[in-house]
């Protein structure tokens, strides 16, 4: 196994609050592996990333089923024009856009699902993703106002399971035709399974790092008994790769997966950059490439920042944290 290395890259704009991304690889037996979990995450939290990054360097991935991906664009929170531009150059016929952020107000985001839906033209399709930012009585305005855009789905709109579900029902009663995915109900849940327990969603969204691991979300997604989207943690196409492999192992993908989020780097670890063509990604082989780690290598501080954060989440893992 290759030591850890840390990375940071630079945004080409502000997504999740961040600027830059931070996180290690390394390369073990069966290939490369991406560990990045976001700053908010901290102590238990970190183990599932871990299990998936040593997923990927010491077993590799289950038999593909299939051999490439249909996958979104991502618009972040930005003016319509800038958004229309982003949707357009994507080439992808469907598009993730990101709705209540901070600061923001609704007429803000529906110009800016107006010219996504303008850029995709009438066949595209559009969904939003509001991070559990809106409260039920605001989820409940805010799709009224954004459905007649033919949504696809919204994505965690609010921010708990049982909001999740009130809203639900709230939706069927006032016949708003949008459905609802839940993610971060999913992947920061101590009971991923409570969505379907209380039906408080029609999509799950599943992230490779914060679940554990390609074969942890197959099992999810066999358990979950819902259609499931694959989805990144804006890694680097290390970590993409590990989504692909989720995605090509799945039984059925009926959704364009939420993988194409390499566009939002400013730079990639690897020489081919897992950028969709024509809507697509090939799931197969991948290679960090040297000089580009070399050149994104963490300022010293941040590394051993990295470095310590790996070392007392290793010790976490061998004591048993961590959703199994």
């Amino acid at each position: 196994m290759t030591v850890p290395t840390a990375y940071a890259l630079p945004l080409r704009t502000r997504f999740r609050g961040i600027l830059e991304r931070q996180g290690l690889v390394w390369r073990g037996p069966a290939g490369w592996a991406e560990w990045s979990p976001f700053l908010d995450y901290d102590g238990d939290e970190l183990v599932p990333w871990l299990r998936a990054a040593d997923e990927a360097a010491e077993q590799g991935w289950p038999a593909p089923r299939r051999d490439r991906v249909e996958v979104n664009s991502t618009v972040p929170a930005v003016g319509p024009e800038h958004a229309h531009r982003l949707a357009t150059e994507a080439g992808c016929r469907t598009a993730k856009v990101k709705v209540a952020e901070r600061g923001q107000t609704l007429a803000d985001d529906v110009a800016r699902v107006e010219a996504v839906r303008d850029a995709l033209g009438p066949d595209g399709r559009v969904r939003v993703d509001a991070n559990g930012g809106w409260s039920v009585d605001e989820a409940g305005r805010a799709l009224a106002a954004l459905a007649p855009f033919g949504l696809e789905y919204a994505e965690q709109p609010c921010a708990s399971v049982e909001e999740l579900a009130d809203l639900r029902r709230r939706l069927a009663r006032s016949g708003t035709d949008v459905l609802v995915a839940a993610d971060e109900s999913i992947r920061r849940a101590a009971d991923p399974y409570r969505v379907r327990a209380l039906e408080a969603a029609d999509v799950a969204v599943l992230k490779v790092q914060p679940l554990g691991g390609v074969r942890a979300c197959l099992e999810i997604a066999e358990r979950i008994g819902l259609p499931v989207v694959v989805s990144s943690a804006l890694e680097t196409s290390v970590g993409i790769r590990a989504g692909l492999a989720l995605a090509a192992a799945l039984p059925e993908l009926p959704f364009a997966c939420g993988l194409n989020t390499v566009r939002l780097l400013a730079d990639d670890l690897v020489a081919a950059p897992l950028v969709a063509v024509d809507g697509v990604l090939p799931v197969g082989a991948l290679d960090v490439a040297p000089e580009a780690l070399e050149r994104h290598r963490a300022p010293d501080a941040v590394g051993a920042f990295w470095q310590a954060r790996l070392v007392q989440t290793r010790a976490r893992a061998a004591a048993g944290a961590g959703r199994g």
